[in-house]
């Protein structure tokens, strides 16, 4: 089992910290989004560091520089994700469309955390 070893870092810091780890050749692992309990976006960067995890987490921003230009392929899926699914940007993503929800569901944007199946069932007719 991996220890948790999560360091909060700030939006200004973030491209330091990622380049740094590519410069390490440490693998992105995956990039998550979440809302806390403060309901504030949190964003969590996985890299995998002689086999643990390590995490750094940026909390409380709507938008943060995208990781692509340096991760290219392994940032691009996860920063397209959340930003379809969260209230969340990253500046400089070149998006590729919607991953998961149709062009149309609302207007293109917005966030479907939770949202009843009924509701989302209206929007497959049109």
């Amino acid at each position: 089992m991996h220890d948790f070893n999560g360091i909060e870092i700030k939006k200004e810091d973030l491209l330091d910290s990622v380049k740094a780890m590519y410069k390490e050749k440490r693998r992105l692992v995956m990039i998550n989004g979440y809302i806390n309990e403060n309901r504030e976006n949190v964003i969590a960067y996985n890299f995998d560091v002689n086999g643990d995890i390590t995490t750094y987490l940026v909390k409380g921003e709507e938008i943060l520089p995208s990781i692509t230009p340096i991760y290219s392929a392994s940032a691009r899926w996860a920063e397209e994700e959340i930003e379809e699914m969260m209230n969340m940007k990253f500046d400089g993503l070149n998006r590729s469309g919607r991953l998961f929800l149709p062009e149309e569901f609302k207007d293109g944007e917005g966030q479907i955390l939770v949202m009843p199946l009924s509701e989302l069932k209206k929007y497959k007719d049109k």
